[in-house]
């Protein structure tokens, strides 16, 4: 089975769809929400899907993590203000043909954006990671192999997931990785988040996504404007995946329609060192 293939197979496991229905209330019956956030972050033997609760429109979602609790291992879901500012992320697993015109757009509005890369993308498409570097975009980690990370136990397994991609960013643009780390299918757990911090890297979930990640059920532009553009907030961290036609045919005019709403963008790097 090819990477494209074990790529989309790993977000159809339950676990993604678990998270999907907190970030969309869209598989009705499910029921994850997390009485206490803590409990998360205090059995670091459990693992846990990251997922998210909207309860009011244009105002941050909660987590199942609180952002302080997770500050304490370098990990965000989002930034705590009031401010109109978003953090744009992408998950690329693999490349489509979709990355040129999402860069395009990004490119029009001068705008920073985070591409969390698997290792199969580094190898594959060393024009487009340059591309992203030199038009002034970070590069994250997104592991090599797209593991359920919270299965490994090991640090010598968890770094080299991690330092696999390293490597080969590194042999392609000459530079050092940002250690910027985002958890496939946002699985994770406290030995996870402590690894990950150990190894001096920052780890990002999200405050914002949808489900755009199915090939032959791309939603709509006005499913995507009506996700992306009603539950935007203060201090979001957006991720959206690079594979996404919808994606790529509406974010010119995303980003127009968030900038009428008084939002300006601002990067993960910014995010923590002023946090």
């Amino acid at each position: 089975m090819n990477f494209q293939k074990r790529y989309i197979s790993f977000l159809k496991t339950p676990a993604i769809l678990v998270s999907a229905f907190l970030l969309g209330s869209i598989i009705g019956k499910l029921s994850f929400h997390m009485n206490n956030a803590d409990t998360v972050l205090e059995t670091s033997a459990e693992s846990s899907g990251w997922g998210l609760s909207f309860q009011e429109k244009g105002k941050r979602p909660s987590g199942n993590a609180s952002i302080e609790d997770l500050k304490k291992y370098n990990a965000y879901y989002a930034a705590d203000t009031e401010e109109k500012v978003i953090y744009l992320t992408f998950d690329c697993g693999y490349e489509n043909g979709y990355t040129p015109a999402i860069l395009d757009a990004l490119k029009k509005h001068q705008v920073s954006a985070t591409f969390f890369v698997v290792g199969n993308f580094v190898t594959d498409q060393p024009e487009l990671i340059k591309r992203m570097t030199e038009e002034g975009h970070t590069v994250g980690n997104h592991t090599f192999s797209h593991p359920d990370m919270s299965r490994i136990s090991s640090k010598e397994a968890f770094s080299k997931e991690l330092q696999q991609v390293e490597e080969a960013y590194q042999s392609i643009t000459g530079k050092p990785m940002t250690r910027f780390y985002r958890p496939p299918q946002g699985i994770y757990n406290t030995s996870n988040l402590q690894m990950a911090q150990e190894m001096g890297y920052y780890t990002f979930f999200w405050s914002l996504a949808y489900v755009d990640w199915y090939q032959d059920q791309q939603p709509t532009h006005e499913e995507a404007f009506e996700k992306l553009i009603g539950r935007i907030h203060p201090g979001a961290i957006v991720l959206l995946h690079n594979t996404s036609q919808t994606n790529a045919e509406i974010l010119d005019d995303l980003l127009t329609k968030w900038e009428e709403m008084g939002y300006s963008f601002s990067t993960l790097t910014e995010l923590v060192h002023f946090s």
